[in-house]
């Protein structure tokens, strides 16, 4: 008997602590230049750029950003071509990685 109970206690356990982690989710967005200078925020990981962060993942149904950074093509693994729509009169468009949380 007191081994279920040791077990129940430990299923208890593990499954409040699995609860209690956030989730997180990476979006990989167009670091488009719109001559606000936000993009370039997002990219430095600069201070300015915290609300922007912050309000993408809101939008998105989540509590806060908690990175950005800009992302480099060799990290997308080959889900953007290097040609193409992403790429105008030579110049390819960099990517701005932003972690939220819930």
């Amino acid at each position: 008997m007191r081994i279920f109970v040791a077990g129940l206690a430990l299923a208890a356990a593990l499954c409040a602590s699995a609860g209690a982690q956030a989730e997180r989710r990476i979006f990989i967005i167009a670091n488009d230049a719109d001559g606000y200078g936000v993009d370039r925020c997002l990219a430095s990981g600069a201070t300015c750029g915290t609300a922007v962060a912050n309000a993408y993942c809101r939008a998105r149904e989540f509590a806060q950003a908690k990175s950005f950074h800009k992302v480099d093509r060799d990290e997308l693994t080959g889900a953007v071509p290097a040609d193409g729509a992403n790429c105008r009169a030579g110049a390819c468009s960099e990517f701005v990685a932003i972690e939220c949380s819930r």
